[in-house]
């Protein structure tokens, strides 16, 4: 694994060519959101020293004598997004049967073919299928709707099902530019595609909220993306025709709402007098990935997760060790 770390931040020209592959099947995924992922799985989860530190406190055996086929459901969101799942059954000697998203499979297959190539007998641990039957775990990730096909179809064997999840954001409003700009990278990254990006944002009463929408800008560009702007159109008339209040420095709009859930090119807010009262709300709430923050995840950081950031909070390689 961590030679393929090395592999996926080389120049090397098949690895080019299937990241762009990649981008031109699914145009959300762009090369720059491409790279931002790439870059932090190779860095983050398959650097040698934190596949060590992280695996070493599971006390696995030398080799797995006794392991499950486990059935990975992949989501689509944004690139890779199924990666750590497919690590985590790797490192705990178990094999991974894998049903990509449609939306993501170029990628996820080149390093597993990448792999095999290394070593032929990962092709025993390593496969694909459209269909994943006979498997004696099962790890699905998708919304809420498809959670109860999963829990239908799944739900007699050991398994972890995921549902929607988003994140969001306390402000202050003594948040420097800076700081706003970082803000920007964990609304914006991935169009706000990931359940780690901040689709609300909850601010004091009287907040001032021209610095955030300049700050904001630093992703203007965003808005020449046709699907996004397709997105952006689209809610911009519904806002107009309803009469409803909107601002907007013409690629996001921001709106009072109090769903966590926002659609793409939309940042919901909410403002909040007490802030204790805030906090114990949200920490209370099951559909939450992240809070950002002071006293919470650093601003600019959502989407920078380390390997031992689990998606839903449910520990991946705990469950694969008790198997």
């Amino acid at each position: 694994m961590a030679r393929l770390g090395n592999y996926m931040l080389s120049a090397d020209e098949e690895w080019h060519e299937a990241k762009e592959k990649a981008s031109l099947e699914n145009t959300w995924f762009t090369p720059q959101f491409v790279d931002l992922s790439v870059n932090n799985i190779a860095r983050s989860f398959l650097c040698k020293s934190n596949l060590d530190s992280w695996s070493i406190q599971y006390k696995l055996p030398q080799e797995n004598k006794n392991p499950r086929i486990v059935g990975i459901v992949m989501a689509g969101n944004i690139p890779l997004v199924g990666f750590h799942d497919l690590l985590c059954v790797f490192i705990s000697g178990h094999k991974a049967l894998i049903k990509p998203s449609s939306k993501d499979e170029k990628l996820v297959k080149h390093l597993a073919k990448k792999l095999i190539e290394w070593d032929p007998e990962i092709d025993t641990l390593i496969q694909f299928s459209e269909r994943l039957k006979n498997c004696e775990a099962y790890i699905a990730t998708g919304s809420n709707n498809s959670s109860r096909y999963f829990e239908y179809y799944f739900g007699k064997y050991p398994n972890i099902i995921r549902r929607n999840r988003t994140s969001v954001a306390i402000l202050t409003g003594k948040e420097k530019n800076e700081v706003l700009e970082k803000l920007a990278d964990d609304v914006y990254q991935y169009f706000g595609l990931g359940c780690r990006n901040v689709t609300k944002i909850y601010v004091p009463t009287g907040y001032d909220f021209v610095p955030l929408l300049a700050a904001f800008k630093k992703y203007n560009h965003l808005a020449d993306h046709s699907k996004y702007r397709n997105n952006y159109d689209y809610h911009l008339a519904i806002h107009i025709l309803n009469n409803r209040f909107y601002m907007s420095n013409n690629s996001i709009m921001l709106v009072e709402d109090v769903s966590v859930f926002s659609p793409i090119s939309q940042l919901n807010f909410e403002y909040y007098e007490d802030k204790e009262q805030l906090i114990s709300s949200l920490k209370i709430r099951t559909d939450l990935q992240c809070i950002i923050g002071n006293g919470f995840l650093d601003f600019g950081s959502a989407q920078s997760p380390s390997v031992t950031d689990y998606a839903d909070g449910v520990d991946t390689l705990k469950f694969l060790a008790s198997l």
